[in-house]
This record gives structure tokens, C-alpha cells and sequence, in this order.
């Protein structure tokens, strides 16, 4: 008895893509690109990628685990939970779009805010927040919406916006914000006003950390990594040094955590752009235990126990 296993280009399966055949050996028929190609999967093949499906990674890695034809938490789709596949959709998938501009405007930030090379002044940081981590995240954001995915598309939107606000903020001699507060009251107002700033962001993350709970092990440190580099930060504006002004180590701190969220992003973005058409291998997501994947590997585990 052979199976037919249709992916697309993230790796991920598609509703109703498990067929059953009486025939051998094994059939694996993967899209790419929108084009269906055909080849033969050996027995031992297949069961080498069932095996390895269990661990969270490879081509079966991301099978649908209900009758429904929905598919399993996926970083690299930016679904937190069960989602059914878009077939033949014609948007490409823009979750890997997001998290690359969201991931290099926070690494760059994030060395600045560790004093990396005595580099201490965010000017750079603005071009790549309103070009990068601004626009074009903003716009991955809108096609997550295109897509359905409201999750995606209300992240990746927000933290496009994000970093558009902070680049409006910082914009030297643009927009004049942090000038008009040293002017009518002191720079530590500034400071104040921007650690509320970063807490509310705090706030927002956590939310969307919640719903990370249940997904996958990269997907959920992605969330919990940025949500501590937004709470030291904003403590370190608002809890400032003797001298009144930012508090270093909790900056460091952020700046650190920030660094650690950018690279978190970037292995998520490379989970949902590396495939079998692409890649020799397939980037391990690691679904938590309770979850739906999770529970299910569990139970088959459980009867392979009982034979």
C-alpha cells in the first residue's frame, strides 16, 4: 500500500494531500512553483521520512493532524495554530518576507543598543526601519491578509508600523519629537514618553505571545525573546542611571534579547523558504507536546507501544 504525498513549496502539505493506493513502491508527488512533478519514493525512503516527521522536520514534517485537512503550527507560514493550506493560491508565501525584514532592522538595532564597536547612535537604523523593517514588512503584512492569515497579518502589519513609528521618532531633524520635549519640558520627558512607548509594545507582543502556546518550540521563542527585549528596554527608558538617562545594562539587556529574537526570525523565515525543491534539508520546528501535533505523535506513539 503506497501513499501520495502532494507538498508545497514551504514543505507544508496540502488538504487532502494523503491519498491511499494499492499499488508499489511508493509514490511522492511535490509541487513546486505551482508545477506538479512525479517520482518514486522507496519503501525505505519513506519510512525514513516518517521517522523523521515525528522530530518535527522533514517532507512529511507538516501533515495535516485532523480530518479536516488542516495543517499543523508552521513559524515559516507564521500560523500559531492548525490552518488549512491555500491550493493554488496565487500569492507566494510572504511570512519569510516579514520575518527577514523584521529579523536584519532588529539585528542592527539590537548591536547598536550593545554598544557593539562603541557604535551608540541609531541614525543608521532609520533608513533600514522605514525602508526594510517598515515598508516592506507592512506589505508582507497586507498579503497575510490576502492569504487568510489574520494571525500573520496583524503581526507583521504591527510591527511594520512599528518600525515606521520608530524611525519617525528618530528621524534626526525630520520630525522633531524628541526636540519639542526638550524644548517645553527636559530630555528625561523624552525618555519617559518613549519607555511608555516600548512598554506598549511589550503589552502587544505578550498578546501575541499567548497565542504562540500552542505552536511550535522556534515560533514560540521567536515571541518570548522580543517580548523580553521590549520589557528591558522600556524599563531601562523609564528606570534610568544615575545620571538620568538610559539605564546601559538593561539596554545592553534588551539589546541582547533583541539580537537573540533576530536570529529567531531568520531561522523561521528559513524554515518557510527551504523545501525538497530547494534544500537538502528541511529546517526542524520542534512542536511543543501539547500541542495538536504534538498529542498526536503521542498517540501514535503510544500504539506502536501496544503492538
Amino acid at each position: 500500500m503506497a501513499t501520495t504525498v502532494n507538498t508545497d513549496h514551504t514543505g507544508n502539505h496540502r488538504p487532502g494531500a494523503e491519498k491511499m493506493y494499492h499499488e508499489s513502491p511508493d509514490t511522492a508527488n511535490t509541487a513546486s512553483n505551482g508545477n506538479t512533478m512525479g517520482r518514486q519514493m522507496t519503501h525505505e525512503e519513506h519510512q525514513t521520512a516518517l521517522a523523521a516527521s515525528k522530530f518535527g522536520y522533514g517532507p512529511l514534517a507538516h501533515v495535516g493532524t485532523d480530518t479536516s485537512g488542516r495543517l499543523p503550527a508552521f513559524g515559516g507560514e507564521f500560523q500559531p495554530g492548525l490552518y488549512k493550506g491555500v491550493k493554488d493560491r496565487k500569492f507566494a508565501n510572504p511570512a519569510p518576507l516579514g520575518l527577514s525584514a523584521f529579523a536584519l532592522t532588529t539585528f542592527v538595532l539590537s548591536l547598536i543598543n550593545m554598544r557593539t564597536r562603541t557604535v551608540a547612535e541609531p541614525n543608521l537604523v532609520v533608513g533600514l526601519a522605514f525602508g526594510y523593517g517598515g515598508l516592506v514588512q507592512l506589505l508582507a503584512g497586507m498579503w497575510e491578509m490576502a492569504v487568510g492569515n489574520t494571525f500573520g497579518a496583524t503581526a507583521l502589519s504591527s510591527y511594520g508600523g512599528f518600525w515606521l513609528s520608530f524611525a519617525i521618532i528618530l528621524t534626526p531633524g525630520g520630525f522633531n519629537i524628541e526636540e519639542a520635549y526638550v524644548e517645553m519640558q527636559t530630555v528625561q520627558a523624552f525618555y519617559d514618553a518613549f519607555g511608555f512607548f516600548l512598554m506598549g509594545w511589550f503589552i502587544f507582543t505578550t498578546i501575541l505571545l499567548i497565542a504562540t502556546l500552542r505552536s511550535t518550540v522556534a515560533f514560540f521563542l521567536l515571541f518570548f525573546t522580543l517580548d523580553l527585549a521590549f520589557l528591558l528596554l522600556g524599563i531601562g527608558y523609564l528606570q534610568r542611571d544615575s545620571t538620568n538617562h538610559p539605564n546601559p545594562p538593561l539596554i545592553k539587556a534588551g539589546g541582547f534579547f533583541g539580537l537573540l529574537a533576530a536570529f529567531l526570525a531568520w531561522y523561521n523565515a528559513l524554515a518557510g523558504i527551504a523545501d525538497d525543491s530547494n534544500s537538502f534539508f528541511i529546517i526542524p520546528v520542534a512542536h511543543f507536546p501539547w500541542s495538536v501535533k504534538g498529542q498526536e505523535m503521542r498517540k501514535e506513539k503510544n500504539e506502536r507501544a501496544k503492538v
